[in-house]
């Protein structure tokens, strides 16, 4: 484990020294078709697909999640938007299409049944660093479809706060990112910021705060377009910008709400989402469906989707923040996936075979830490903690999980002891007394170890009375 970290931060450290000579103007060019865009100069890499694969294959799983049904588990019914259709993770729904792109792709079956498809990056962490700027972008063209042939068609690119994971009911408090959104074949993207409550509320939901520009000189469903988000912390306010081809169209401020709805809304990573609803709240909106003349089979293509940052620096831990916050969103009785940390050091995400599948956290050695914003414990003290950890570290080599609050120098709460379990996807979960806790708080682990070498994966963890 340990030459797996060495081999994984040097190839990280020299694919971070590619990169920095790349310049922005190629960014900003038209990308040819199944080739992955240069990074911006002055921009890190965080994420990037760019869907080469053979045709007919599916995503990578490494990367994306597929979501499937008609709502998350235990979540609203129809994702809470009203939409019609069952997502799978079938190729006729989602696939790459051997030249560089994904397709996702609605079908109706011959009893009138629709399906398609959404797919989410397994990671949950993008956000902009203090100071710094979040750059999200896709090239993507639209279902080419118009008309009442598009009728019900709802194509988008979007992001959702990590704290809405495992919890499913506290939308809109903890944020949405609609970077794109398009309804009927219309020849508009709309950008919204969800936030606050709803209905009304300071974000005016259901509607949030957006904005909306036409594509040109060619339609959006005639041609790619590019779609990004630039969350800037550089700024004396803080803003969130949607831009259509490298052009602003729409502005959201920290100051146009009040600090506790935008601190709820953003202090937390997002994960991405790209999907194509049929029907729903949105649909209705421009005269519903979808209906008889609406023809299935036209997908949203997709080009790439990336991620950079820029700006910020020292390190990635946030101050301590005293008093505990009020913002967040996570409940610390739900379950809280490892990889959706704020902030972290010395961590990386891979595949598991744990059940459930996604990604867990591992190459934790002594000295790493992970930081998750405002888990909220309630009236009611959480005495306990359980984690779901594997190792197959070698003989000797242990180690300790550790949980503190609102700052990582803090007395831990509690911990506990962990060796090999039979191997680095040998899942077992391990329970521990922590002392009583109540209220909202970021929840720093902390993991100690007498020795340097890698020895622990961590999938989950939760809290209990």
């Amino acid at each position: 484990m340990s030459a797996r970290r060495t081999r994984f931060r040097a190839a990280l450290a020299g694919l971070t020294a590619l990169l920095t000579g790349l310049t922005a103007a190629a960014l900003l060019s038209p990308t040819a078709q199944g080739a992955a865009p240069p990074d911006p100069s002055g921009w890190t890499r965080l994420f990037l697909d760019d869907f080469n694969g053979a045709a007919g294959s599916g995503v990578n799983t490494a990367d994306w999640r597929y979501t499937t049904g008609t709502s998350y588990p235990g979540g609203p019914a129809n994702f809470g938007t009203g939409e019609i259709e069952t997502m799978t993770n079938s190729t006729s729904n989602v696939s790459l299409d051997g030249s560089g792109n994904l397709r996702i792709t609605p079908r109706r079956d011959a009893s009138g049944h629709w399906t398609s498809g959404r797919i989410e990056t397994n990671r949950g962490d993008f956000r902009p660093p203090a100071g710094g700027t979040l750059r999200v972008e896709s090239r993507i063209q639209l279902p080419n479809v118009t008309g009442a042939a598009a009728r019900g068609y709802w194509p988008a690119f979007w992001m959702l706060g990590t704290p809405y994971r495992g919890n499913w009911w506290n939308w809109p408090g903890i944020g949405e990112l609609d970077i794109l959104e398009n309804v009927q074949g219309l020849n508009n993207t709309w950008a919204t910021m969800h936030c606050g409550t709803t209905p009304g509320g300071p974000c005016n939901e259901t509607s949030g705060i957006g904005g909306q520009r036409p594509c040109s000189p060619t339609t959006c469903q005639a041609a790619f377009h590019t779609y990004r988000m630039e969350w800037d912390r550089s700024t004396s306010v803080e803003e969130i910008r949607f831009l259509l081809d490298g052009v602003v169209f729409h502005t959201v401020r920290a100051n146009q709400v009040d600090a506790t709805t935008w601190t709820n809304a953003t202090n937390h990573g997002y994960f991405i989402i790209l999907n194509v609803a049929m029907g729903g709240g949105f649909v209705d909106a421009f005269g519903g469906g979808p209906d008889g003349a609406t023809v299935p089979g036209h997908s949203m293509v997709v080009d790439y989707v990336g991620v950079w940052q820029t700006g910020g620096g020292g390190s990635t831990e946030p101050p301590p923040t005293t008093p505990p916050p009020t913002g967040g969103g996570w409940d610390a009785y739900g379950t809280i996936q490892a990889e959706s940390y704020d902030s972290q050091s010395g961590l990386a995400t891979e595949a598991t075979t744990d059940t459930g599948g996604g990604q867990d956290v591992g190459w934790i050695a002594n000295g790493d830490w992970a930081l998750y914003r405002g888990v909220d414990f309630g009236t009611n003290p959480a005495r306990q903690f359980s984690a779901r950890v594997a190792s197959g570290a070698p003989g000797g080599v242990s180690g300790l999980v550790e949980v503190r609050l609102d700052n990582r120098s803090s007395a831990p709460i509690g911990s506990f002891a962990v060796g090999n379990t039979g191997g680095w996807q040998s899942w077992r979960t391990v329970p521990a007394n922590i002392a009583a806790v109540t209220g909202k708080h970021d929840v720093y682990l902390t993991f100690t170890s007498g020795q340097p070498a890698d020895y622990l994966n961590l999938n989950w963890f939760t809290f209990g009375h």
